[in-house]
């Protein structure tokens, strides 16, 4: 028996490499290498994304296959490190080398990215044929009808040939996805792939959901709150044999394709409507503002609170309109090309349209941008947010400003700021709709797509199991009958691209925390909703202090550097919203709250 300890000892000694200086030597040619490997894999997936054709398509898939292929080699070199007695930082990019969920074999990582490809352009190349022969895409066609139209049966068209035209040639694609993305989580070491998603935010597995289901509890009562309200009023809009005052409300009605923002139905909803309007869209049109004027007003934003301007690149490189001559992927990205400091090249791709939803989207994107820029010096492990909400909640943060009247008076967009009760509830009632109502909607997605990688959702109920929750958590229901040959959850752009979905909900958390502390630290005395850290530059050193951070250190200490506070805090949001929610109590006192 000592003789079989001898030799396996002698096999880890062999195996194993204690010495600090050589794995620290080994990381750095590491970093420097992924780097190379980031900027091959970006330019690649961007020629795909903005000319969308097979031969571009071959080409991500190659450069994702050189990727994993690199990224097992090395992580097989990693784990030959005996990491126990090195120091944090050492160890803490080593642990993220070996957290790996690719697959070994080669022909299933050709078939996993082929897959991908596959998915993401039956969504983006996605369209629907009326009875006289004109064709629509989804963006701006399909999405123009569900946010303009009121015709009831116009909208319930739009909803279900949208998700008929892509659902179901993807289903059987993305079940065998599934399989694979499953099959490489176990290969190393995780029970599916859910399970390595939620290792993102470091926490033990379990402790993600358990986090995001408590603040959803305490955020859950203001949503229920504006679900009736709402109901309410759609009630009175179309009829109460559409729409039923005590139930799940048909999801083709909220002026948005998945229902998960209601504010492009603010003018049927709208509290006050001889207050001044909010929407300062046709105030754009009017000024002749342009895509180009619309990203130089958020750059200005940025460069007030002393953060960086957009390097030439940016503006040479960028695609800011959709063109004409070719197929796009036209959902808003930022993206980092991974080039050292001093020729940095950072993009945004997006079909901007000229209104104040677009503008609200231009500084989501170029906050990630400008996350991009602040920790461009870390190491290429450590360039990325502290946990993946985090880069969703920077711009969305600057984006609370911006959105104050205060702020678009300031700008010249707006002429009149009301500071009167009922212009306040209106102004609040028309972010909630943005802000709250996409709480349910962003817990949702992930509780899915968890199930289905665990299998307690199989491909034969995914659509049942899709609807389920969407009537448990956000009270809405389809407005036709749907059953398990149709597979709505492809219908929306994150489900075929497998991008996880729980950062927005801690997001759209976050940002009221960032919102908070920020205003706190720009000196501002009043209501939360009235604050715009424009032009402060003490808001923006705080908010550079936690994006130089990158992802060196875990997500709380970063919340930390911001907040004060190492949790994730449903507190500011309520507090933001403490006027509306009594205004809405009132006005839902004879209500029936909730749908079960």
């Amino acid at each position: 028996m000592e003789e079989w300890e001898g030799l396996i000892d002698s096999l880890k000694e062999l195996k194993s490499t204690p010495d600090e200086e050589e794995a620290i030597k080994w990381l750095e040619e590491y970093n420097e290498e992924l780097r190379q490997r980031n900027v091959r894999n970006a330019e690649a997936n961007w020629a795909q994304a903005t000319n969308i054709t097979d031969e571009n398509a071959a080409k991500v898939v190659e450069v994702t296959l050189e990727v994993t292929k690199w990224s097992l080699k090395k992580m097989e070199e990693a784990k030959k490190f005996d990491t126990s007695g090195f120091s944090d930082d050492v160890k803490r990019q080593f642990e993220m080398i070996t957290t790996s969920g690719s697959l070994s074999d080669e022909d299933k990582q050709r078939q996993l990215a082929e897959i991908g490809t596959e998915l993401e352009k039956i969504y983006s190349t996605g369209t629907v044929c009326q009875a006289d022969g004109t064709c629509l895409k989804l963006d701006p066609d399909l999405e123009g009808i569900i946010a303009k139209s009121r015709d009831y049966d116009r909208l319930t068209w739009a909803w279900l040939s949208w998700r008929d035209a892509v659902g179901p040639p993807m289903k059987d694609k993305y079940t065998q996805w599934v399989a694979l993305l499953n099959e490489g989580a176990q290969e190393n070491g995780f029970a599916d792939r859910g399970v390595l998603w939620r290792s993102a935010y470091e926490m033990p597995d379990g402790k993600l959901e358990e986090m995001v289901d408590a603040v959803w509890e305490q955020v859950k009562p203001l949503y229920t709150q504006l679900h009736a309200y709402v109901r309410r009023k759609l009630s009175e809009k179309y009829g109460a044999d559409k729409v039923s005052t005590t139930g799940h409300i048909p999801a083709q009605l909220f002026g948005n394709m998945w229902a998960q923002q209601w504010n492009n139905i603010y003018d049927i909803v709208v509290p006050f409507p001889d207050q001044p309007e909010i929407d300062v869209s046709d105030t754009m049109v009017e000024q002749g503002y342009d895509a180009l004027r619309m990203f130089k007003t958020a750059e200005e934003f940025f460069k007030s609170i002393g953060l960086r301007p957009m390097p030439q690149t940016f503006w040479d490189k960028s695609m800011l309109t959709r063109p004409d001559d070719r197929e796009v992927v036209c959902h808003g990205s930022a993206w980092d090309f991974y080039h050292l400091p001093g020729d940095t090249d950072v993009r945004i791709k997006m079909c901007t349209k000229v209104n104040q939803e677009d503008l609200q989207t231009i500084h989501h994107e170029m906050g990630h941008v400008e996350y991009y820029l602040t920790y461009e010096d870390q190491k290429t492990l450590y360039r990325g947010g502290a946990n993946p909400g985090f880069h969703e909640a920077v711009g969305d943060t600057i984006a609370l400003s911006v959105n104050t009247p205060g702020h678009l008076k300031k700008i010249g967009l707006l002429q009149n700021v009301g500071h009167n009760q009922d212009f306040e509830i209106n102004e609040l009632l028309k972010m909630a709709l943005a802000k709250v109502a996409f709480l349910p909607f962003g817990l949702m997605i992930d509780k899915w797509r968890w199930r289905v990688f665990s299998g307690d959702i199989t491909p034969d109920n995914y659509n049942t199991g899709w609807w389920n929750l969407r009537m448990k958590y956000q009270g809405i229901k389809p407005p036709v009958e749907r059953t398990d040959k149709d597979f709505d959850p492809g219908a929306k752009y994150h489900i075929p691209s497998g991008t996880p979905y729980i950062r927005y909900f801690f997001s759209f958390i976050a940002q009221f925390q960032f919102h908070q502390a920020l205003c706190k630290e720009a000196g501002h005395d009043g209501p939360l909703h009235k604050c715009d850290i424009y032009e402060s530059k003490a808001a923006g050193t705080k908010l550079k202090n936690m994006l130089s951070m990158g992802e060196s250190r875990p997500w709380p200490e970063a919340m930390k550097a911001i907040t004060g506070q190492e949790k994730l805090d449903p507190s500011a949001i309520l507090k933001y919203f403490e006027p509306l929610e009594k205004w809405l109590r009132e006005q839902n006192k004879d209500e029936k709250l909730g749908w079960d």
